[in-house]
């Protein structure tokens, strides 16, 4: 997400805050980055849903943009907005983690989620329906979609770093010494074909909503404006679509899971 504004103003702005640390020049940059907030949360809370007060979200994010500011060398060249991004993910998350929203037995509950969506995929020669999840996992039917939905916040950091940083990479990032060789070849061109097979299988509904999220960049209160569907709807499909995703990787869904 780009910040418009005066640039030269934010620049001065990032050279008088460098060089004093002044409040009123730290004020600037928080009101001048403050929509970053907003629109970071927005895509974020596509894995939460309404289980979490979207202010509270915010105010989360708040914390992460003072405290990227703080911290940034704008010397360096590098890009804020990227940096500040990440500061602000993972405080939204440290807040997550604050209310006990993700209990400590989550990642053992998501593999077992796994485990049991692919058992019966094999099984029946089908998707499973929630209800026979639920049996499976021997939990209420009513409670599958939250099991479903909390699993997805497992694949937050990994899986919106992992696209995101390959957006932001351009072609002439250097590459190891490695990265040529035929076995990296082969894998990268296994990984994109199980990739496209797997978003092959998603449903429509499914496969619009990871394209509007993950390559459009929109956020869940604009998904749910263009499917006409309340935001809780396109939290519990794109859950469904990342539980699908994890389960047909194989040995790849480490890059959705770790």
């Amino acid at each position: 997400m780009s910040i418009k504004s005066e640039n030269i103003d934010i620049d001065k702005t990032w050279e008088v805050y460098g060089k004093e640390k002044s409040a009123a020049a730290k004020d600037r940059l928080i009101l001048h980055y403050a929509p970053m907030i907003k629109y970071v949360v927005g895509r974020m809370s596509i894995y939460v849903g309404n289980a979490v007060d979207f202010d509270d979200l915010v105010s989360y994010g708040i914390f992460g943009l003072i405290d990227a500011i703080e911290k940034f060398d704008y010397q360096k060249g590098a890009k804020f907005e990227t940096y500040a991004g990440l500061r602000i993910r993972g405080a939204v998350l440290d807040g997550l983690r604050s209310l006990d929203w993700v209990p400590r037995t989550l990642r053992q509950k998501s593999r077992q989620l796994d485990e049991a969506y692919s058992q019966l995929e094999a099984d029946l020669g089908r998707e499973p329906t929630n209800i026979e999840l639920a049996q499976k996992l021997g939990v209420p039917a009513e409670e599958i979609d939250e099991e479903i939905k909390k699993s997805s916040l497992m694949a937050l950091i990994s899986l919106d770093d992992y696209l995101e940083g390959n957006h932001e990479s351009g072609p002439a990032q250097p590459t190891d010494d490695n990265s040529e060789t035929p076995e990296n070849t082969f894998e990268h061109k296994q990984l994109r074909e199980m990739l496209v097979a797997a978003l092959n299988k998603l449903t429509e509904k499914e496969r619009l909503v990871t394209t509007l999220y993950y390559f459009e960049e929109m956020t869940l209160k604009e998904i749910s404006k263009i499917m006409d569907v309340s935001e809780s709807r396109v939290s519990q499909i794109h859950s469904k679509a990342m539980l699908k995703l994890r389960t047909r990787l194989g040995r790849f869904k480490s890059i959705l899971l770790e």
